[in-house]
This record gives C-alpha cells, sequence and structure tokens, in this order.
C-alpha cells in the first residue's frame, strides 16, 4: 500500500476537506482527490462523502481511519530504528568475563545515554561475516591470525594488552611465589580445556608454546570456568592461564592464587574491529574512548605474537 496515498487519506479525514489536506501536504487538490480515488479503487469501498461543508467519512473511512492512521506510525518507527544514532550499537566479545567486557562497561559509565547490544560469537569468522553484513558494529578479537588476513573494508586497532597470569592450586609447586618467569613454566603441565582448533586464541597459545617451549594441554571436554577452577584447586599437578583483566569468581575454600608471569609477560592483543563504512555515531564514540581511555600495547618487557599487530 502506497504510504504516500494513506498519509494523504488521513489529512483529509483529519481536516475535513480536501483543500486544507493539499496546502498541509503542499500539493494541489487535484493531486488529493487523484489519491483518494485510487485509494477507493484498492479498497473497493467509498471512503468520503462530499459534503457542503467538506468532505466527511463513510462508515468505511471511519473503520479504515484507526488502521491507517497506525500503519503511519510503523512506517515512522521504521525509519527511526535505522535512522543514524538512533539504534543500538551493536557489540561483539568472546565472554562476559573478558577484558572486552570491562572495556564495554567503562564505555557505558562515560557514555550512558548511547543503547548498547552486547553479542557474543564464538569465532573471528563469524564476527567478520556479522560486520561485513552489517549485523554487528563491531567485535573485541585478537588481529590477526597467520595466514589469514582481515577484509580490505575493515578496520582495526589494537586497544589493549592483556597480561597473562597463571591461576594455580594452594598444593602446586609454585603456590608460594610471588611471580614466576616463563622459563620456570617450563616442565609444569598448564591445562586450557577451551583451546580450540583454529581459533585466534588457539594460534596465539600455539606461538607461545613454540617460542618459549611450555607445555599446554587441551585434552578433555570444556566444562567452562567452574570444573576449570574446581580442577586446578583440587589438583596440585595442573595450572592454567588467565587474563589479568578476565573477571573470575571461586569459593574461598579453593585457596586459588593468580601469579603474575614476567621475563617477558605475554600479554594477549585484544583489538576492535569495525567496517569502515559503518555510519553509526556511537562507533565513533567508542572509538575514541578506547583510544583515550585503554592502555598501550608493545611495551617493553612484553610478548606478543608478531601477527597481532593492528593495520
Amino acid at each position: 500500500m502506497d504510504l504516500d496515498i494513506v498519509r494523504t487519506f488521513v489529512a483529509a479525514a483529519d481536516a475535513g476537506q480536501f483543500q486544507e489536506a493539499a496546502a498541509e501536504l503542499a500539493v494541489t487538490q487535484q493531486a488529493v482527490s487523484k489519491r483518494i480515488a485510487a485509494l477507493e479503487r484498492d479498497l473497493g469501498v467509498r471512503l468520503f462523502t462530499r459534503t457542503p461543508r467538506g468532505a466527511e467519512l463513510t462508515i468505511d473511512g471511519q473503520a479504515f481511519l484507526p488502521h491507517a492512521k497506525e500503519l503511519l506510525r510503523a512506517a515512522d518507527r521504521a525509519v527511526a530504528s535505522v535512522r543514524a544514532g538512533r539504534r543500538p550499537l551493536r557489540v561483539d566479545m568472546l565472554t562476559s568475563r573478558s577484558a572486552a567486557s570491562g572495556l564495554m562497561r567503562g564505555f557505558h559509565r562515560a557514555h550512558p545515554e548511547i543503547d548498547l547490544d552486547v553479542v557474543m560469537l564464538f569465532d573471528i569468522e563469524k564476527a567478520v561475516a556479522a560486520i561485513r553484513s552489517g549485523a554487528i558494529d563491531a567485535s573485541f578479537r585478537a588481529v590477526a591470525m597467520p595466514g589469514r588476513p582481515l577484509p580490505e573494508e575493515l578496520e582495526s586497532v589494537r586497544v589493549l594488552d592483556e597480561p597473562l597470569q597463571l591461576l594455580i592450586g594452594p598444593a602446586h609447586a609454585l603456590a608460594g611465589a610471588r611471580s614466576v618467569t616463563v622459563a620456570q613454566l617450563a616442565g609444569h603441565r598448564i591445562w586450557m580445556p577451551g583451546l580450540t582448533p583454529g581459533t585466534e586464541w588457539t594460534a596465539y597459545y600455539d606461538d607461545l608454546v613454540a617460542e618459549f617451549g611450555l607445555t599446554i594441554e587441551a585434552t578433555g571436554p570444556n566444562f567452562g570456568s567452574d570444573a576449570l577452577l574446581d580442577t586446578i584447586a583440587d589438583t596440585p599437578a595442573l595450572a592454567t592461564f588467565m587474563g589479568g583483566h578476565t573477571r573470575l569468581v571461586w569459593p574461598a575454600g579453593h585457596g586459588l592464587r593468580r601469579i603474575p608471569v614476567t621475563d617477558p609477560t605475554p600479554v594477549y592483543p585484544h583489538s576492535l574491529l569495525w567496517h569502515r563504512d559503518n555510519p553509526h555515531p556511537a562507533l565513533a564514540t567508542l572509538r575514541a574512548h578506547l583510544a583515550a581511555t585503554a592502555a598501550g600495547h608493545d611495551a617493553a618487557g612484553t610478548w606478543a605474537p608478531d601477527w597481532a599487530i593492528a593495520r
């Protein structure tokens, strides 16, 4: 149904005269008459009767009027939903406990007026496809994996280098250490059941193992962070890596310890990805916020894979 014709009908019904409706719509009275006639033909009913005072709605016209107004309201809502700045900024991150979640919480505190929609996609291919299709506005990822460059229409900027920490139970051989060097970790079993082939985090840990001769085991099913914490607390031979900005809570009786890793400190490189043609004004605000508040990268005494360089 032609919304211009519906809008003409509503204007004529509200004004009670075709001439006033024509003035409101900035068209001729003849155009109003033609539009009303076309609508009546489409509906198969008469909507107006002519009277000395102007145009009055018929019974069918009175029945159609509230629906016509709702059609126009629905059209206005549809336009507003995609008008620049009116829809929420949609941002992807891996988990709600990640460093990216902390960055977005900080952004929300600084800009509470901006509506946000947070999603969690599993791997970088899904995130890139969602950015290219417009399903999301931005994604936090480690960029870019070796041999898999980003599409040319995507932009990225490295926003945070998150230091790795060693998480161990109270009976582990390193439980009393204030910090550990990467060299001290050689020979210790580091258990990370969440490593999935083909993901950027697995590529990161593969390079970490190759660089420093560490032993990372990804065996067994991944039952989530709670099960991982239970196992680390109860198994003196196992440790695991976790990001220094990752938020995890465990029972006090677990006695778990987060120990800094040094000489060098492995850092996980978080970058923000977006489509260069994305017009959402809140995306520019997010990028400016991250540029002003996020820590730098490639600091002295840290390590990250050579491929983790934002364009």
